[in-house]
């Protein structure tokens, strides 16, 4: 299995080739690139919620808490008719359910290799970078959104060549082969909840398009 520095390092420059194709458009508008740039580089990082070390949880939960809240912060707004103070209000309460509540909920729930770490599970990244940004750009939406799951799928396949021994006659999978580039798991209740979830993602972006 590649280290989290390895994810990290990979993502980052899978995310700085694909985020520079947003340069060629030739407008000189360098957000976007950065903005693919580094959500390619979370995307790398993602499926490393479910490990067993606190780390990547506490750090990307501290990251999505932060960021989350800005973008959604119009249309909180438009939900609380303007109000700065209870646009404010919503939103800390907001930082403070995602940074502890929703971290504690998914760390105690998941266990390493599962469906976090799955095809479906990548799907969902893409769907949910789609729906959070805050444009009227489809073609801009798309192209974040795939930068998250290029990063997600950058991990999955770098997960699954380290779970192969290349040194020998032959080629000898370990006990993690074939756990990231999958569909399905052990687990019948976390299998239906990531397709509930991506089902109605999918459902909200079919919404959001029309």
């Amino acid at each position: 299995m590649a280290s989290y520095r390895g994810h990290l390092t990979f993502a980052g420059l899978l995310g700085a080739g694909y985020g520079s194709l947003a340069l060629l458009e030739g407008n000189g508008d360098w957000g976007p690139a950065l903005i693919a740039a580094g959500l390619t580089t979370l995307g790398g990082l993602l499926p490393d919620l479910d490990s067993d070390s606190g780390v990547p949880v506490r750090e990307l939960f501290g990251a999505a808490a932060a960021v989350v809240p800005i973008l959604l912060f119009d249309r909180v707004k438009d939900l609380c008719q303007q109000s700065t103070e209870q646009t404010l209000f919503v939103l800390a309460v907001l930082y403070l359910f995602i940074r502890y509540v929703l971290s504690y909920i998914f760390k105690s729930f998941t266990v390493h290799r599962g469906m976090f770490h799955s095809v479906p599970a990548l799907l969902i990244a893409g769907l949910a970078t789609y729906l959070l940004y805050p444009s009227d750009d489809v073609r801009r939406r798309l192209f974040l959104s795939g930068a998250t799951m290029l990063g997600f799928l950058s991990h999955l396949i770098l997960d699954e060549i380290y779970s192969v021994d290349f040194l020998g006659a032959r080629l000898h999978p370990n006990k993690y082969a074939g756990s990231a580039l999958k569909f399905f798991s052990k687990s019948w209740l976390a299998t239906l909840t990531t397709y509930l979830l991506l089902g109605f993602l999918a459902w909200r972006a079919w919404l959001d398009g029309r």
